[in-house]
């Protein structure tokens, strides 16, 4: 009997033994869209879809940069792996977003984008993206339709972690009534961003009970601004919001004083112009502007280490509104490879490109900058804070915006 058992003993042993000795079962990509195998000397592409040339350039800098400390702050590595970034200049427009999606979408190992800067970039760039199956996390497109319940299917791999302009356009409208203005116009440039950012402050105005003078448009390149001014004039409004670029924001503010009837009407933009560039844009003409756009002193306590981070690495301040937003989103990303991401015993990576969309997707209570990020159905993941600032020194040097008595632009509402 006791040999038997003895017998029995070392049966199981050997067993056991052979069970931990065999190799692995080869891993199987059961993924609906499939899956981006990364070699154990290989690393985690991530690329970028921003407006880094041209007028607007600061925009797609400054949320570069902050995809670049987030990077760092991983000492530029993501299990194991290198983190590489890489991408191309979208130009904040619908052909430069379509292009720069052709290229991007054509990498095989390319697993997520971050932009467009530009909503307008956006809405043929999402498509492509889709097709390919490459997540897609916008750190500023600020438009109501790509998000909204309704939109395209082909939307799927799409989020962001900035703010829906039904929040901004909003406030702008509530500030607006608050301070005592009852009668506003609003100027768009044509693009989707602009012109659904204005429509949300203009019906959002007229609930509360003030009243729309007029709508008018520009283009993007226009530089003669006085006939649509003095459309404008001709309705007597007391607030203009204009919601538009850095170029021809910086036209329209500089030649507003000088037509008849606009001299008292005051001067309103939102987060597309708020940049130190816009002051050199505008001039002194700027001095009084008011902005909407995030409000950085309801950020989260870490964004004062991102700040002096982001000093020490590029010698100045940000330049525009979406830095932090920029680092959440890769951030978001990173944690999402790391949730989906199978590991083989040599390092080689195996992710799934429905499971890594799904994960974004399934983001909850995320510590970021800019506040508790969750995501919802259609890809809203933002904390939306949204502040009025004013500009109290035209000379650029002096970009410093917050609540303090000496920031420029300095927060007055809320």
């Amino acid at each position: 009997m006791k040999k038997t058992f003895a017998l029995l003993a070392l049966l199981v042993l050997v067993s056991t033994m052979a069970l931990a000795c065999a190799p692995k079962a080869k891993f199987q990509c059961t993924d609906k869209i499939g899956c981006v195998d990364i070699g154990p000397n290989e690393p985690i592409r991530i690329a970028y879809s921003m407006v880094v040339s041209g007028g607007d350039a600061s925009l797609g800098t400054d949320t570069k940069r902050g995809v670049e400390i987030a990077i760092e702050d991983r000492k530029g590595e993501l299990l194991g792996h290198k983190i590489e970034f890489f991408g191309e200049d979208d130009l904040c427009n619908a052909e430069g977003g379509q292009t720069a999606a052709q290229k991007l979408s054509a990498d095989p190992k390319l697993l997520a984008v971050i932009g467009t800067n530009c909503s307008s970039a956006a809405r043929p760039a999402i498509p492509i993206y889709c097709k390919a199956g490459i997540a897609m996390v916008s750190p500023s497109n600020t438009a109501p339709d790509l998000t909204d319940p309704n939109r395209p299917a082909e939307y799927f791999c799409y989020l962001r972690s900035c703010h829906n302009d039904k929040v901004q356009g909003a406030r702008m409208a509530e500030f607006a009534w608050e301070k005592g203005f009852k009668r506003a116009a609003t100027c768009h440039d044509g693009s989707i961003y602009a012109d659904q950012l204005q429509q949300v402050f203009a019906e959002r105005f007229k609930e509360l009970g003030g009243e729309i003078t007029a709508q008018e448009a520009v283009g993007p390149d226009d530089t003669d601004m006085k006939p649509m001014l003095t459309r404008v004039a001709a309705t007597k409004p007391e607030f203009f919001y204009y919601p538009i670029f850095i170029k021809a924001g910086g036209q329209i503010t500089k030649q507003a004083k000088e037509v008849p009837g606009m001299e008292n009407v005051q001067l309103a933009g939102a987060d597309g112009i708020f940049s130190p560039d816009f002051l050199r844009a505008a001039g002194d003409a700027a001095l009084g502007m008011l902005w909407s756009s995030p409000d950085f002193s309801a950020f989260a306590g870490g964004y004062q280490e991102f700040l002096a981070k982001h000093e020490a690495k590029y010698g100045e301040k940000p330049l525009a509104p979406f830095h932090a937003h920029a680092y959440d989103a890769a951030n978001m990303i990173f944690a999402a490879i790391e949730k989906v991401a199978v590991k083989d015993p040599d390092g080689t990576l195996h992710i799934g490109r429905q499971a890594l969309i799904d994960a974004l997707f399934a983001t909850k209570d995320f510590k970021g900058l800019t506040g508790n990020l969750t995501c919802n159905p259609y890809g809203d993941c933002a904390d939306p804070k949204i502040a009025v600032y004013q500009c109290v020194n035209a000379d650029p040097d002096s970009w410093n915006p917050g609540a303090d008595p000496d920031s420029n632009p300095k927060k007055i509402w809320p």
